[in-house]
């Protein structure tokens, strides 16, 4: 079957392919080009080559198991996902997080934004030819991941948050090594804008490119960077507070030409901000010491603790082994909302105790698990692309009847067709860039 532009084509111009195997589209992208010479007079943007049915996937999973699909979505940050899916449910239960927890991904979703900006501008560098700042940029976002690995155990796909809060607290000595890699964000970010913001070469493939006017941007449904670009100072953080948003201080960096290089220079302004809401957290967490927990020396492995619960009262206490650190049941108060059926049962009590081992295959069992009550809610949190928001039906059972996921990137991405128009090929792979196209959020 044709295509519409291969029907609409002039007899005179030249129909090319640009992906999906091209470099620059990340393999999840088709575009085919109508040239005259070097100049698009059209294209037709084709999407969907890593749709894997996120939606009805979840639609088929417990409302704690899907969790770990959020986590595909925008890969490079997925810590917002998780928040914006727990936010979704907590508001159909009305549960109320600690506020440690709060605090915890708050700092968590701003380490991910920082991650989620530097790879952005990492490939945008990178495809208009500063292989430098690719180089610079992959070394910051080490520093953090390597933070965000210590905490949660993974580097990408981490499925940290829970429903009611976060699945363990911060590993010791996470205050001082935040505080380091954030030293060193900053002297990366400081070299890349010396390399980058007198530049002539990247001057020419940005300033004036791929120009996107307020009103068009609003009509596309555009919002995060590339919204705030056009000069519009909407951010989901301050527009629609959640967590403890509210109670930090940050700037909304805004553009005012809406072009390649406006989208560059906010993300870098939004960096700067995101480092600031780290040290505020850490500031609070510091002076807020979570609940205390066992001393790592008397910790036990699961076959340990079981041995010994059957030598004692069932309502011993239990240290558990440093693989499962930061999860110990006397922390719970400061982690969990307080909401029997909803949060994970403590590991010491399903290692302990057979109430604590049903309690365990209840929540985590097919037919069993957490059953919010019917309705429908829709929650937003500001990921790295714009207003990620998750629109979910309960029917009353332990699944979502309906999940569907408002993914900024999608409505980024409708306007590529516009801004490329009359542009030469070249001016995609800059302009392309600088819309931070993320296969996982943009299929689903």
């Amino acid at each position: 079957m044709s295509s519409r532009l291969e029907r609409q084509a002039r007899p005179e111009s030249l129909l090319l392919n640009m992906g999906p195997s091209h470099p620059a589209m990340h393999g999840t992208l088709r575009i085919m080009l109508e040239l005259d010479g070097e100049r698009i007079l059209s294209s037709e943007v084709e999407v969907g080559y890593l749709h894997r049915g996120f939606e009805k996937t979840c639609e088929n999973r417990t409302y704690f198991n899907l969790l770990i699909y959020t986590d595909r979505l925008n890969y490079v940050s997925p810590l917002i996902n998780n928040v914006g899916y727990a936010l979704a449910v907590e508001k159909l239960i009305g549960l109320e997080v600690p506020e440690r927890a709060q605090f915890i991904r708050v700092l968590m979703c701003e380490l991910s934004r920082v991650s989620d900006h530097l790879t952005c501008l990492a490939a945008m560098a990178m495809e208009s030819g500063a292989f430098t700042v690719f180089l610079y940029n992959m070394k910051a976002r080490e520093y953090l991941w390597d933070l965000v690995e210590r905490t949660t155990g993974a580097r990408m796909t981490t499925s940290y948050v829970r429903i009611g809060g976060v699945r363990a607290d911060l590993h010791d000595g996470f205050a001082g090594e935040a505080q380091e890699a954030i030293r060193k964000v900053r002297g990366v970010l400081k070299d890349v804008r010396g390399l980058l913001d007198r530049n002539p070469i990247f001057l020419g493939r940005t300033k004036g490119i791929a120009v996107m006017s307020r009103d068009d941007a609003l009509a596309y449904g555009w919002t995060g960077p590339c919204l705030r670009s056009t000069g519009i100072s909407y951010d989901v953080r301050k527009a629609r507070p959640y967590l403890v948003y509210d109670r930090l201080s940050f700037d909304v960096p805004v553009g005012e030409a809406g072009d390649n290089y406006d989208r560059y220079a906010v993300r870098m302004a939004e960096m700067e901000q995101s480092l600031r809401l780290i040290e505020q957290c850490l500031g609070w967490l510091g002076s807020h010491p979570g609940s205390s927990a066992p001393p790592p020396e008397s910790c036990l492995t699961p076959a340990e603790a079981i041995r010994a619960a059957r030598r004692r009262k069932p309502d011993g206490g239990v240290a558990l082994s440093p693989n499962l650190e930061g999860s110990e049941k006397a922390r719970y108060g400061s982690l969990y909302a307080q909401a029997h059926g909803f949060v994970p049962p403590p590991k010491e009590d399903a290692y302990t105790t057979m109430a604590g081992l049903i309690n365990h295959f209840q929540f985590f069992m097919k037919g069993r698990g957490p059953r919010p009550p019917k309705g429908e809610v829709y929650a937003s949190v500001e990921g790295g692309n714009g207003e990620l928001g998750y629109y979910i039906i309960s029917d009353g059972s332990d699944r979502p009847y309906r999940l569907h996921l408002r993914a900024p990137c999608l409505h980024i991405v409708a306007a590529l067709e516009d801004l490329i128009r009359g542009r030469m090929v070249a001016d995609i792979i800059p302009t392309f860039g600088s819309m931070n196209m993320i296969g996982g959020e943009l299929d689903r």
